[in-house]
C-alpha cells in the first residue's frame, strides 16, 4: 500500500526500499519506522512510500481512513490557496524568530521544525519573482536577522530552481540558505543589536558565525554534507577574499555559490541598524560588476535575468523621483531600460549613470 508520510505512524513497516537522490536506500525494505524515521522522510521530501498494512498496535490501514485523510488534505490545500505569499513569508519569519531565540537559549537545531517553518513558503517560490523583487520592503531594522534568514533561504531556493536543480536539491539549498546565519545565535547580543558600525574586534567575532552554524548543524538528523558546506562557505568568495577560511573558486561548493549571491543581495537591499537600504536594481547592477571577481557569474546572471527583467509597459519610479513607463529593454542590460516620462521625454538609463530604478509602481 502506498501512503503519504503524513499518514504514517510509528511501527509501520516498509514494503520496499526508499531512495532520496542517492544510489543507495535511505531506508531498506522491512524497516520498522520510528517517529524520527518518519520525520526523516519529510525532511528528504519523500512524497509517498510502500508500507505493509500493519501499525504498531496490530491494526491495519482501512481504505476509508486513507480517503478521509486525503479529503482533509484537499481541504487544507484549498484553505492554503486563500493565503497570500506575504502571509506565508511573515509566518515563516515569526517561526524562525522563535527558533533562533531557542538556539540563543542553548537548544539544539531541529531540522523537522526548520522544515515545518520554511517548506510552506518554499513550495510557492518557483513563480514568485514579482514578490521576490519586493521582499526587501518587509524587513524591519530590529527584526532584520530573522527576515534575512528567511529571505536568503527563499532566494536561494528560487535561484536553485531556475538553475535547473531538482526540487529535492533546491529545497536543501533553501534550508542551507536559511540556516547559514544560525550561528549568529552564538554571537553576543550586544554585537547583534549594535546601532553603529562594528569595531574591528567585533567584526572579527561576527565573522565566526559560519563556523558556529556549521558546528550547530553537524551530525544532526537530516543535515547533508552539501547543506553543511553551503552554510560554512556562504561568505567565501571566488577570488579567495572571503571568510572564514579564505577558500577560492576551486573549492567553493555549488550550494555556497548560490547562497553567497542571495545573501549579499538581500543584505544590500534591506534596512539595517547601521545601514540604509538600496534599490534592488542598483544592487543588481553592483553585484553584476562583481560577477567575474567575487561571485559565480552564472548565479549572478540568473538573479539579474529573473528579478530585473520587468516587462515593457511597466511603470517605475527612478531614484530622483521621476516616474515613467518602460518602453525598451536591452537584454544585455536589463536594469538599464529606456523610460518614457509622462511628458513624452525618453530617458535612456544606460546613458544616465546617476539614475537607477527605485521601485515598480
Amino acid at each position: 500500500m502506498k501512503v503519504k508520510p503524513s499518514q504514517l505512524e510509528e511501527g509501520c513497516i516498509l514494503a520496499s526500499d526508499v531512495f532520496a537522490e542517492t544510489d543507495y536506500p535511505l531506508f531498506k525494505e522491512k524497516t520498522v519506522l520510528s517517529f524520527e524515521d518518519i520525520n526523516m522522510l519529510d525532511i528528504f521530501l519523500i512524497n509517498a512510500v510502500e508500507v505493509e498494512a500493519v501499525l504498531a498496535n496490530g491494526e491495519r490501514f482501512a481504505p476509508e481512513e486513507v480517503f478521509v485523510e486525503e479529503v482533509q488534505t484537499e481541504q487544507r490545500i484549498v484553505k492554503e490557496k486563500t493565503s497570500s505569499f506575504l502571509d506565508y513569508y511573515l509566518e515563516a519569519v515569526k517561526q524562525y524568530k522563535n527558533l533562533f531565540q531557542s538556539w540563543q537559549a542553548g537548544n539544539r537545531v531541529d531540522m523537522f521544525s526548520i522544515r515545518a517553518c520554511l517548506l510552506p513558503l518554499f513550495e510557492r517560490v518557483s513563480e514568485q519573482k514579482n514578490e521576490l523583487i519586493q521582499i526587501h520592503h518587509y524587513s524591519m531594522k530590529d527584526e532584520y536577522l530573522y527576515h534575512h534568514a528567511v529571505a536568503v533561504g527563499l532566494l536561494t531556493a528560487f535561484l536553485g530552481s531556475k538553475l535547473g536543480y531538482s526540487k529535492g536539491e533546491w529545497m536543501q539549498m533553501g534550508f542551507a540558505g536559511a540556516l547559514a546565519d544560525a550561528g549568529m545565535a552564538k554571537i553576543s547580543p550586544r554585537i547583534l543589536s549594535k546601532k553603529g558600525p562594528l569595531s574591528q574586534s567585533e567584526y572579527e567575532e561576527l565573522k565566526k558565525h559560519p563556523i558556529h552554524s556549521y558546528k550547530m548543524l553537524k551530525g544532526m538528523t537530516g543535515i547533508t554534507d552539501s547543506l553543511l558546506l553551503g552554510v560554512l562557505q556562504h561568505h567565501e568568495r571566488e577570488d579567495g577574499s572571503g571568510y572564514p577560511l579564505g577558500t577560492d573558486s576551486k573549492k567553493i561548493h555549488g550550494f555556497s555559490r548560490i547562497i553567497a549571491v542571495a545573501d549579499v543581495y538581500h543584505a544590500m537591499t534591506s534596512e539595517r541598524l547601521y545601514r540604509s537600504k538600496k534599490s534592488p536594481y542598483r544592487v543588481l547592477e553592483a553585484i553584476s560588476k562583481e560577477r567575474f571577481g567575487k561571485f559565480d557569474p552564472t548565479v549572478v546572471q540568473t538573479l539579474v535575468s529573473n528579478l530585473a527583467n520587468v516587462s515593457i509597459g511597466t511603470r517605475v519610479r527612478l531614484t530622483d523621483g521621476t516616474e515613467g513607463e518602460i518602453v525598451f529593454i536591452d537584454p544585455s542590460e536589463p536594469t538599464r531600460p529606456m523610460i518614457k516620462k509622462g511628458s513624452g521625454e525618453i530617458i535612456q538609463l544606460i546613458n544616465q549613470s546617476n539614475l537607477h530604478i527605485e521601485e515598480i509602481i
